[in-house]
């Protein structure tokens, strides 16, 4: 095949649209052409005895193309293969699938997290930073044991007390989880499957558009499996009546959807919640001229018939709504002497002055005063609006005949809704605006699928650190975690971020499970959580009174090869890479698809791979397996797990 190959080369090198200046193959330019049959490549390809023959079949006398098969031999990995994947054709390192997404039943283990991006772009120093992260895609033969549970260490317990270690962990726990999200949701399932009530993720968004660029390397169809392969263990982990609400923006949110209607079925899909993020103020260019404010949330519940929705929840307390700006007088009358005034006007002279301004300029608190009145006056305070649609061909006749006789109230003798007009307008009270809360009425709305009154801005330091442009408001998983769950109740998020998941869920009274595996994060997120028991009070503190309290545990999933993992994402050079390489030979566990002894790290054609590529090929040598301590080798004097380390991983495996 490999002769071929070069056959087919030759034929290309003929047309110079084909290659760059530096003799680089453009294979798009290629596909594209024999997309279009063109006739000079079609041609060319004719021309060649063994061209023709792969590419040209016979149909009474006439040839016809076979542009699919000549597009397939073009893309093909080894068509021009580079010096990287040379390298590991030549050490037998190799693998490739074409399965749907639907039907595949491969893991996606690896992922380059959104947190790493993050953590790169906070200033304009680390953005210039060349990043380079890796994903595996694990075959079902190559899983092998990859999802057992594992072994927990460094546990410890974080209250008002203190920091202690421990060697026990409660059911009722809250915990905080390093490592890769994939084990430790497996992990999780063999204590805690079926009683997580809400899971609220903010995964990757794949966009493509960070300085890293490492979505090259992390595509489409890779982003879908990584979701699926955690989608798949979530809903075990979801009681009945659980829920799980996924963030997203527009590149992937409709694919993705996709994969939940899969997972947890369509008739299961409750809502997509569109949430306003950035302010369009001034002008602010995109690539297709649309300015972008919405992300989207995918809101399905395991079982929608045991779902149901905190009622309380739905009503968003809201501030005095200025439309309603008049109030009518003499109401102990007959309806057709009522008059009605501007409301700055009646409190203005309720609080003893002569005019509005006099009022505001010498009342500082006025607009609270005007605030109350329509509270306590809201059967009497009102506003109009222009009335559409079949209202309007219902009523026409008598809108026309308020429009006429401005000035007094106009009904129709036989309307049903029994509405109230103004000078052509509907009357509206403000008494209908209000609802009960708490024991009280105040002004609300109902919530809808679009929540544009969550503010993004100024979120620089919520929560006591500094993580600018990476976290999501307080409010919004306030509002999520209301919505979905009572008190005491269990939310998992296992792409933790800065902590806002666990925060919020601390100060509302919900237990939680986060999951993180970045130091940087995880150095964030305990200083959050900390000063969230200390009683911090940014974030929603003062609207629910928080002032600090509780515990929560941390601990880690114990490293085997993620330690060398570890390392190489931090290498800056070759020789680190070479002693990295035989500390992987004497202590690290390689993948069977190499024989070591075929690796030489002073050999040319290892030499002249980049040292992106170096560190892409000692990843994929190390067996995936064995990134952490499998539980049931938890006494394997091999992996050294301390006395007090059993203790607790057996203790939160419920068997101690």
């Amino acid at each position: 095949m490999s002769n071929f190959f070069e056959t087919v080369l030759d034929v290309l090198k003929q047309d110079e649209r084909f290659f760059t200046a530096e003799g680089e193959l453009l294979r798009n330019a290629v596909v594209e052409a024999a997309g279009k049959m063109d006739a000079k490549l079609i041609k060319a390809l004719y021309n060649n005895d063994a061209t023709r023959q792969r590419f040209f079949a016979d149909v009474d006398g006439i040839a016809v193309f076979d542009k699919v098969g000549f597009g397939w031999v073009v893309n093909n990995r080894e068509f021009i293969p580079d010096s990287y994947t040379r390298y590991k054709n030549k050490i037998g390192l190799a693998n490739g699938h074409g399965d749907y997404i639907s039907t595949s039943l491969d893991v996606e283990l690896v992922f380059p997290y959104k947190d790493c991006v993050l953590e790169g772009g906070q200033t304009k120093e680390d953005q210039k930073r060349s990043e380079i992260f890796y994903n595996e895609t694990l075959a079902p033969d190559e899983v092998d044991r990859v999802l057992y549970p594992k072994v927990l260490t460094t546990a410890r317990k974080i209250s008002t007390e203190g920091t202690a270690n421990i060697a026990q962990c409660n059911r009722d726990d809250n915990l905080i989880i390093k490592g890769n999200n994939l084990l430790v949701l497996s992990s999780l399932l063999k204590r805690y499957e079926g009683t997580v009530k809400c899971i609220y993720i903010d995964p990757p968004f794949n966009t493509g558009a960070d300085s890293f660029k490492y979505n090259d390397k992390f595509n489409h169809s890779s982003w879908l499996l990584f979701m699926k392969n955690r989608f798949d263990i979530a809903k075990r982990l979801l009681r009945n009546d659980g829920c799980i609400f996924v963030n997203l923006d527009d590149k992937e949110s409709a694919y993705c959807r996709i994969i939940l209607d899969e997972v947890f079925g369509r008739d299961n899909f409750i809502s997509e919640i569109i949430v306003g993020t950035n302010k369009s103020f001034g002008f602010k260019s995109t690539s297709d001229g649309i300015f972008k404010q919405a992300n989207h949330i995918l809101f399905f519940a395991k079982d929608k018939s045991s779902f149901s929705i905190n009622e309380e929840a739905l009503l968003i307390e809201k501030e005095y709504d200025k439309q309603y700006k008049f109030v009518f007088e003499n109401t102990d009358k007959d309806e057709a002497q009522w008059t009605w005034r501007n409301i700055n006007d009646v409190v203005a002279e309720k609080l003893g002055y002569s005019s509005v301004t006099l009022a505001k300029r010498n009342c500082e608190d006025f607009d609270v005063q005007v605030a109350n009145y329509a509270l306590e006056n809201a059967e009497r305070v009102f506003r109009t609006a222009a009335v559409g649609g079949g209202a309007l061909l219902k009523r026409r006749t008598t809108i026309e005949y308020s429009r006429q006789h401005r000035g007094i109230i106009v009904r129709h003798p036989n309307d049903d809704m029994d509405y109230m007009f103004i000078n052509g307008e509907r009357v509206l009270f403000y008494k209908e605006r209000l609802s009960l809360v708490d024991g009280q009425l105040v002004p609300s709305e109902v919530v809808t699928d679009i929540w544009m009154d969550i503010s993004v801005e100024g979120l620089a330091s919520e929560g006591g650190v500094d993580f600018p442009g990476g976290k999501k408001p307080e409010k919004l998983i306030q509002r999520i975690i209301e919505l979905s769950t009572n008190k005491g109740e269990l939310v998992l998020d296992y792409h933790l971020g800065s902590g806002t998941t666990c925060a919020v869920a601390h100060k509302l009274g919900r237990h939680y499970i986060g999951v993180e595996q970045m130091d940087s994060q995880i150095e964030i997120i305990l200083a959050r959580m900390m000063s969230v028991i200390a009683g911090e009070q940014s974030g929603i503190s003062r609207s629910t009174a928080w002032h600090g309290g509780g515990s929560f545990v941390y601990c880690e999933l114990a490293k085997m090869n993620q330690k060398f993992v570890d390392r190489i994402e931090t290498a800056n050079d070759d020789e680190t890479l070479s002693v990295i390489w035989n500390d992987m030979q004497n202590t690290g566990f390689i993948s069977s698809k190499v024989n070591p002894k075929d690796i030489d790290t002073n050999a040319d054609d290892f030499k002249s791979l980049s040292l992106d590529n170096k560190k892409r090929l000692l990843m994929e040598l190390l067996d995936l397996n064995q990134l952490y301590v499998n539980y049931c080798d938890i006494d394997d004097e091999t992996f050294g797990i301390s006395d007090e380390d059993k203790a607790f991983t057996k203790s939160f495996y419920g068997e101690a």
